[in-house]
């Protein structure tokens, strides 16, 4: 033990074991999947994140070891612990430049959003070293001002290799791109069986994997196109089980971006028009779906029998309207007589 934290002191980080774990220290070897809770402080104690509040829930980080984890100290520290140890590491700062970036994509994760969500196609030194916002006052401040950080860990589970299933983030390029298909499959199974929030999740999880691969090429080139082209039917499903949960502002918004790279989708035009309809955009659901009959005359009972029920709910919100101030202006209303006791 004096052996292990001397060493870890060589490497800038002082160990303090505040519960002791059980069993044998394992060997960690490549592959393994930790999962354990962590709170990040800077050294005056300010909380920074703590994965039993972020997002609301308590949800437990997972790590593969060996597979290159932007923040390196906390494989280190991790492989010094025994299953259900707690224990607060402080490191110096060589091992904590790159958590702004790690913190804000474990925030995106838990706000549900990509975890790339607004990094820069750059590798994350660089990114360090840009004026680029990371969308957290916090993080900001902390990148500007690189700092030594203290991390408390509580080490819930050791699984060795090949006992667990590979999370999508944990995937090779190669098996990411295996497994899109299965998840298309399954968020499709999903949907027939009406488990509609079930199969957003699928969809999601699909779009996701393909934008991190997506992210490592040139835009416009041949890999980027290709990878587009499969992103398209996921998201315009994904979309469609937007429109049956009433999200219409979030599908206008994807396929609108849709429609700027490929002007003639008419699934993208159909779904649009039907969120636009929904939030009364007659206008602009009329354009849409006039765009449909034109890149797809066949889906003219459908557009019909669209555009019949866009107008009977505007006629009914008109006649609820009229019938709410029916008396605003009636002047045959004989005017209030004060009264006296």
């Amino acid at each position: 033990m004096e052996e292990e934290a001397r060493r870890l002191l060589e490497e800038g980080i002082k160990k303090k074991v505040l519960s002791p774990g059980k069993g044998e220290l394992s060997t960690f070897p490549n592959g393994t999947k930790v999962v354990f809770h962590y709170r990040t402080s800077r050294c005056d104690g300010t909380v920074l994140d703590d994965s039993r509040t972020m997002g609301g829930c308590s949800k437990p980080m997972e790590l593969i070891l060996g597979k290159k984890f932007k923040l390196a100290v906390w494989e280190t520290v991790i492989t010094t612990m025994r299953q259900g140890e707690l224990a607060e590491f402080t490191c110096d700062t060589k091992h904590t430049s790159l958590y702004p970036l790690v913190s804000q994509s474990l925030r995106n994760i838990s706000a549900g959003k990509d975890p790339l969500e607004g990094q820069r196609h750059c590798c994350g030194i660089a990114q360090i070293h840009s004026h680029h916002s990371l969308g957290h006052k916090d993080l900001d401040h902390l990148q500007a001002n690189p700092q030594p950080l203290v991390f408390n860990i509580e080490l819930l589970q050791v699984l060795p290799p090949g006992s667990f299933q590979l999370d999508v983030w944990a995937m090779t390029d190669e098996e990411k791109l295996e497994l899109v298909p299965q998840i298309h499959e399954e968020g499709n199974m999903l949907f027939k069986q009406g488990q509609i929030k079930e199969a957003t999740e699928k969809y999601y999880n699909g779009i996701a994997c393909l934008k991190n691969l997506q992210m490592k090429e040139h835009p416009g080139d041949e890999a980027w196109v290709k990878l587009d082209h499969m992103i398209t039917p996921l998201l315009l499903n994904y979309c469609q089980c937007k429109l049956l949960q009433d999200q219409y502002y979030e599908v206008i918004e994807h396929c609108s971006s849709l429609l700027f790279k490929y002007e003639d989708n008419v699934k993208a035009f159909y779904k649009r028009a039907k969120a636009h309809a929904a939030v009364w955009n007659e206008a602009e659901a009329r354009a849409d779906f006039a765009k449909v009959l034109e890149l797809e005359p066949s889906l003219g009972p459908s557009v019909a029998k669209e555009l019949r029920a866009m107008e009977e709910r505007i006629r009914s919100k008109e006649k609820e309207e009229k019938g709410r101030y029916k008396d605003l202006f009636n002047y045959n209303t004989p005017p209030a007589t004060a009264t006296t006791g």
